[in-house]
This record gives C-alpha cells, structure tokens and sequence, in this order.
C-alpha cells in the first residue's frame, strides 16, 4: 500500500481522536443512560484514554495496509521518554512528603501576604507553583498545583464556569511558566539544543514576559475565586495531619530532583523511581496512597499522542516552514490546540535557515497557546486526570476548558507579542 494512504488515513484517525475529545461528556452521560453498558461507556469517556485507544486504532490500520512487521516497526520506533518521565515524576511530585513541603512553604508564604490566606494560597497555586515549574519541569508543577488547588477550587460547590477559568489559568500559567528556563518546558527543549537558547537567553527573552503574564492571569482567576474559596486554606489542612520526619522529606525531594536532572534519560530515572517505590514502601507510614493510576492513564495519553502525531508530519511541517513570522505566531498559537506543542517546535528546529524572529514567534505562539486544549501540552492530561472529579459528571468537557483558556490565552500572547 502506498505510503501517501497511510497518511491520509492516519490524519483522519487523528481528526476522529480530536472529536473524540470533545465529547467525552457525551461518552459519560450515556454511561448513566444504559447502565448495561456503563463500562464501555464510561471507559470511552475517560479523557485520557482517548489517544491511547485511537493510537491502537492507528497501528492495527497500518497493519492492515503495509503488514504487522512495519506496524509494529513504527510503533517501536517512536520516543516514549516523555510519556515514562510523565509518568514517574507525577508519583513522586504527588507523594505526601514532597506535597507536605511545598504546602508548608505555600502556608508560610500565604500568612505573610496582606491577604485572607484561602485567597492567598489560592494565588500561589495559580502563580508561584506554575513558575516553580521552570525549576522542577512544567509537569511536576502542574501535579503539585492541582493538588493543592483541588480541595479549594475544584469542588461541586464551586460554579462550574468558574473552575474552567480557574482550570484555563493553570494550564496556561504551567505552559508559559516554564519558560524561565531551558530545560522545563517541552516545547522549548525541542529547540534549545538545536538553536543555541541556554537559560539566561530564555530568562532574557521569554522568560520575564511569561511571568508578567502569570501573575496577570493569577490575580484576575483569584479575584473572581473569592467568593467561592473555603474558610481554610488546603494547606492549613495538609499541615494539621501527622508530619514528616524531615530525613523523609529530604529523601523524597533528592529523588525528585535526581529525576528532573536525568529526565532525558529512562534508565536513570526508572532507576531511582525503583528506589522511589522501595522508599515509600519501607516508610509506609509516612505515606499517602501514590497516585499509580492517575499517572499511568497520563502515560497512556501521551504514548498515543506520540504515535498519532508522528504521522502528522507530512501536513504540519509545510505549514510551519511557509509562514512570515507574525502569521507564523497566530498558527503556531492556533495548530496547538490540535497537536502537542512540543511536536510543533520540534519541526520548526529542522528548518535550515529560519530566522531569529521566527524562532521567537513559533515558540511564543506554542507556549501561549498551551492552555487551549487537553494535548497542547504535556502537563495538561496529568491535571485533567486529577481534577476531573470536581467536575460534573466527573469530565472535563473539550469546550468548557477551551472557553476558560480564551482568555489566559490571550493575555499570554499580548505578553509574548508586547512587551
């Protein structure tokens, strides 16, 4: 069969898994409508199954037109590193020891602000954590972040056009967040090695943009919070269970950044989340339940977006390299909301010859557009699968997460775009 067929059809089982994200409500309300079949349903309706399934869909269609040898040869040629790193650092970063450190710092941090410290914290989830990813890589920050905000924000009490604002402020922040350095961003490490861009470049250029645009993005999510927050911080509550042996602690931190520095590299990282795992077993007492679950659909999430998006070349590259700078902003801003922005910066660094200010523009354009859907940016399917149960139905609807984003989103790219 010829190759041009495996592409079309791979660009259509793209567009079905994208449609598919838009109606995982549907999948779950028809759940409760023919109970008969609620687990098919309900599995169907799982935000982060969507590109697992269709990725599966994907590779028994090429084996159907080019044979199970070269199936099974493009599935295994393709890098999973991010889904495995996805994978450990959200087990680690949502430990009990690691969650209790950073709350006790966001505590401290919330009671000396001229502020109520439920507003407060609030704020800091929204602001601080997300620029904390720079250090700890976006998608340790976006596990912490939802955590934290979780038992404050993403209630059933709380209306539910607000948690999409509070919901499009996170992902956004956690996707321009990471700009402050080279490392911590997915779609920035695509090209920092390729163009130079080391962490003082990004600091000077993206990096100070994105945090104006954060705290902008923060305070007007938290100003509208307000009303709806508890009377106690979730960190106040944290601090009042048991503590932590500080040996512990340290423990765990010294793993989560052993796994941030060899996040490049799988067998460093799975070594020391064996030993993770080893840890927490021998200190159970000192642990809350890891959240295995949660990050292996991550995982899964991200593994078939890596194997449907890299069918998607054919068509995305043209469109990336025929663009002036300006119009290439607006796309960049726009295709990410349909493919990972990692995978967008990634074909804009085989470009020979692109110019300095197209490079800035495809990054800006990538990072700002972050927030829009579930698969612009890594971090997004890790806080989906932990706050998806302050929702109804328990979904995280593609449209009510688009609307809240609009918003950020744009503040971002006025950011990028003006200042």
């Amino acid at each position: 069969m010829q190759e041009p067929t495996i592409q079309y059809v791979a660009a259509a089982i793209f567009a079905v898994a994208l449609l598919h994200t838009f109606a995982v409500k549907q999948f779950e309300r028809l759940s409760h409508r023919f109970p008969r079949h609620a687990g098919l349903f309900h599995l169907l309706g799982e935000v982060e199954v969507v590109f697992g399934f269709w990725a599966i869909v994907l590779v028994l269609a090429m084996a159907l037109l080019v044979g199970g040898d070269g199936a099974l040869g493009y599935a295994e040629s393709r890098n999973y590193t991010e889904p495995l790193f996805v994978f450990v650092v959200m087990v680690v970063a949502a430990s009990r020891p690691v969650l209790r450190t950073v709350m006790s710092g966001v505590s401290t941090i919330a009671r000396v602000l001229p502020l109520p410290t439920p507003v407060a914290a609030a704020w800091l989830g929204l602001a601080a954590v997300p620029l904390l990813g720079s250090l700890v890589t976006e998608p340790a920050a976006m596990t912490i972040a939802a955590l934290m905000l979780a038992p404050q924000i993403f209630r059933p009490k709380v209306p539910e056009a607000v948690k999409y604002l509070a919901l499009g402020v996170l992902f956004v922040n956690v996707s321009i967040g990471g700009t402050l350095t080279s490392y911590a961003a997915p779609p920035v490490l695509m090209v920092a090695s390729t163009w130079q861009w080391d962490s003082a470049f990004m600091l000077a250029t993206f990096g100070w943009k994105a945090a104006v645009a954060v705290v902008v993005n923060a305070t007007v999510a938290t100003v509208v919070l307000r009303k709806h927050l508890p009377a106690a911080s979730a960190a106040d509550a944290a601090l009042a269970e048991a503590p932590v042996p500080p040996a512990v602690a340290l423990t765990h931190l010294v793993l989560l950044a052993g796994i941030v520095l060899f996040a490049h590299h799988p067998v460093a990282f799975l070594g020391l989340f064996l030993m993770f795992l080893g840890f927490t077993q021998a200190y159970e007492r000192h642990q809350s339940p890891l959240i295995i679950k949660e990050a292996l659909l991550v995982g899964f999430f991200l593994a078939g977006l890596v194997v449907l998006g890299g069918m998607q070349r054919w068509w995305l590259e043209p469109v990336v390299s025929s663009l002036e700078p300006l119009a290439l902003f607006f796309s960049a801003l726009g295709l990410t909301a349909i493919t990972d922005n990692a995978a967008l910066t990634y074909l804009g660094s085989l470009i020979s010859n692109i110019s300095d200010e197209s490079k800035y523009m495809l990054v800006a354009g990538a990072v700002a557009g972050g927030g829009l859907t579930v698969i612009a940016n890594a971090p997004n399917p890790a806080g989906v699968a932990l706050l998806k149960r302050g929702f109804s139905d328990e979904t995280i609807g593609a449209g009510g997460l688009l609307l809240g984003a609009l918003g950020p989103t744009l503040v971002a790219a006025a950011a990028f775009m003006l200042l």
